[in-house]
């Protein structure tokens, strides 16, 4: 049972008055069973919810029923919604206000849907970054949450990773995204929305000028386009590679996600103690090498001709590099 689908449901009841089974199953995306379910435990958990019968009736609040969601200010009424990401809303600047919203949340409910709410707190727990890397410091980041709020220009001194490394740059921040441990500040400028990656961000300073963002911007929406359109440009070639058992086992600790999903759906035995063959997407030859080298003798390149050539090298030159004491 989810104490925030309860909650939802109480809530929709004290905004709307009276409202049917049915509506609340299509407010919430359940099932009509399941919405008399959500209903006979707000009863059960104290809440006066009581049921009107005949044409047009429903279900309603019992007259002057009220949460007491109250004395909520406005950092606290932002850091609601990171109350279950601790990390991130200490990221942004929110630990303190996170804490608080979550607390004045709890105590609005009734007791019965206190319990299980503070239950649920405690056996889920987020840990958004990847492994094997230390967190990206983001001295800017509090500035840029400011700007979203507020709909002000940023000046910014950026650094990227083709010549000229640095760059200045005036934007307009639509939004913030989280992904994978690193933040991104999705952006406007003379060129056109693009994303920009906080902790790359050298120097910033926020101006006075102010922007509208277009009502029709669905940051959702971009961020999946943007992904679709990074993952396109990102693979440009193929490799065709044999891999033994091991060597599929070690994949996904060593390679990107859709090198595991291209091996596979095109995996073919070669009838050879389990080695099997595959291909794979590559970004480049040098970036292929990079990734391939760390399965070692697990697999081997056939083709292209330029990363086989590539991979030979480099083991030669570690074979030399090792042949002598």
């Amino acid at each position: 049972m989810s104490a925030g689908r309860l909650l939802s449901v109480l809530l929709l009841l004290q905004s709307r008055g009276r409202v049917s089974a049915g509506t609340i199953a299509d407010e919430l995306n359940v099932s009509v069973r399941t919405a008399y379910r959500d209903l006979a435990r707000l009863q059960a958990a104290g809440v006066p919810v009581y049921a009107e019968p005949g044409p047009g009736g429903g279900y309603q609040l019992v007259d002057g029923y009220r949460t007491r969601l109250t004395g909520m200010n406005e950092g606290e009424a932002r850091a609601l919604f990171f109350a279950g990401l601790p990390g991130p809303a200490a990221d942004l600047g929110l630990a303190a206000e996170a804490t608080a919203a979550r607390l004045k949340l709890l105590a609005a409910l009734p007791a019965g849907l206190r319990e299980e709410a503070s239950q649920l707190a405690e056996v889920f727990h987020l840990d958004a970054p990847g492994w094997y890397r230390a967190p990206e410091q983001t001295p800017h980041l509090a500035l840029f949450v400011d700007a979203v709020l507020t709909r002000r220009v940023v000046d910014v001194r950026y650094r990227r990773w083709r010549a000229p490394q640095e760059v200045d740059r005036r934007l307009r921040p639509y939004g913030l995204v989280l992904k994978s441990g690193t933040w991104y500040v999705v952006a406007a400028t003379e060129r056109g929305t693009a994303t920009y990656r906080v902790a790359q961000v050298l120097a910033a300073l926020l101006g006075d000028e102010r922007f509208d963002r277009p009502e029709d911007f669905d940051l959702g929406a971009y961020w999946a386009a943007h992904l679709e359109d990074f993952h396109a440009r990102r693979y440009t070639g193929t490799a065709t590679v044999r891999l033994s058992p091991a060597g599929r086992r070690r994949l996904p600790d060593n390679v990107p996600q859709e090198v595991v999903r291209a091996v596979e759906s095109t995996a073919t035995p070669t009838g050879d103690l389990g080695w099997v063959e595959a291909v794979i997407p590559t970004e480049s030859t040098d970036h292929a090498l990079g990734e391939l080298l760390r399965l070692g003798a697990d697999v081997e390149v056939m083709a292209p001709p330029e990363l086989r050539r590539a991979m030979a090298a480099t083991v030669a030159s570690l074979a030399r590099a090792y042949a002598h004491p």
